[in-house]
């Protein structure tokens, strides 16, 4: 017997003795972690909807409670019904019958991303971290400078909240800016992942992260960085 199927063979034999799957326990601690109140919705928060979790059984599946806004929201959480762990780690929420609706997957510790085809990605984030992106979001509007690592000022421009799509916010140069971010042309912003975008109407996206509220530099970094401070 080689020492890799004795491995083998042993792994059998203690999953027989316990009579569960390896993974039961996992699977446990994820429900556990679900119990509570979360937010559902597209991307970047344009549209949201209240979800409470609960750990009750019902013939369909684990107890929800959706807020009355929710189907004016996002229309498809009127089939919602209850929700359920499947596998190893999707969070379902489901229909009467019992079929899937939205399946979740985590991305990042507490944030879990859903795909509905024809309509794109939803995410589903506890409601207390929800809404502290919401507050960092608000604390984003105004005037802005952007800056090379010199601290030569090379264009300032405003971030507004006015939607230009239902997850993109309005940006907005100010004169005399450089060559280089004229031809960037910036359209709309968002927050995404603790990123904070820039987007050009062509499609180009330069990233920025947090290196304190007042400073966010472009990443990846350079020799010569660029950084948005506020104004």
């Amino acid at each position: 017997m080689t020492a890799r199927f004795g491995i083998a063979l042993a792994a059998l034999s203690a999953l027989a003795v316990s009579g569960t799957p390896a993974w039961s326990q996992d699977a446990a601690t994820l429900k556990k972690d679900m119990i509570g109140q979360w937010e559902l919705s597209t991307t970047e928060r344009s549209k949201t909807c209240v979800v409470t979790l609960k750990s009750d059984s019902t013939p369909q599946g684990l107890k929800l409670e959706l807020e009355p806004g929710c189907a004016a929201a996002l229309p498809f959480t009127k089939d919602i019904t209850a929700w359920n762990i499947k596998g190893l780690d999707i969070v379902r929420l489901q229909d009467a019958a019992g079929q899937s609706v939205i399946d979740f997957t985590e991305v990042e510790t507490g944030i879990f991303e859903g795909l509905r085809t024809g309509e794109g990605i939803y995410i589903l984030q506890n409601l207390a971290a929800a809404r502290s992106l919401a507050k960092s979001m608000d604390q984003m509007i105004g005037d802005w400078a952007m800056v090379r690592g010199n601290g030569q000022s090379i264009c300032g421009l405003t971030l507004t909240n006015t939607e230009a799509t239902p997850d993109d916010f309005q940006v907005f140069l100010k004169p005399r800016c450089d060559p280089a971010v004229l031809a960037f042309a910036p359209t709309v912003w968002r927050l995404e992942r603790g990123q904070l975008l820039l987007m050009s109407q062509s499609g180009e996206v330069w990233h920025f992260e947090a290196d304190d509220n007042a400073q966010w530099r472009r990443v990846p970094d350079s020799a010569d960085p660029l950084i948005m401070l506020r104004q």
